[in-house]
């Protein structure tokens, strides 16, 4: 089993979910946050802290999209180990529907 970040992250980007995870497999995008499946350690740490709720393990019915997606980008954006402040629209986006096909960017975030 393994986490992963899914789509109520998108344009919310809440970083509390980094700073207690012991492996440091989060990776950053400009509007979202994905886990590297090969490095997490399925320790669960990370799903209470995110205000979104956009953490789930990968046991959970439709995940197997979400994981594919958490691997491809983990690959390709820049570790984040330090929480940040969430982006400037993440109360008005929480919990809206369909937000992979709105807002998702393929750039990276800053890591760190």
């Amino acid at each position: 089993m393994t986490y992963v970040v899914t789509d109520n992250c998108i344009g919310c980007k809440y970083t509390d979910c980094v700073e207690v995870c012991p492996v440091d497999c989060f990776y950053e995008g400009e509007n979202f946050l994905v886990i590297h499946p090969d490095e997490c350690i399925d320790c669960g740490v990370c799903e209470p802290e995110c205000p979104a709720d956009a953490i789930v393990a990968d046991t959970e019915g439709g995940s197997e999209a979400w994981v594919e997606l958490n691997r491809k980008y983990a690959n390709l954006w820049p570790n984040i180990i330090t929480q940040k402040d969430p982006l400037p629209e993440a109360e008005e986006r929480d919990g809206e529907e369909g937000k992979l096909e709105k807002y998702f960017s393929e750039a990276p975030g800053e890591g760190g």
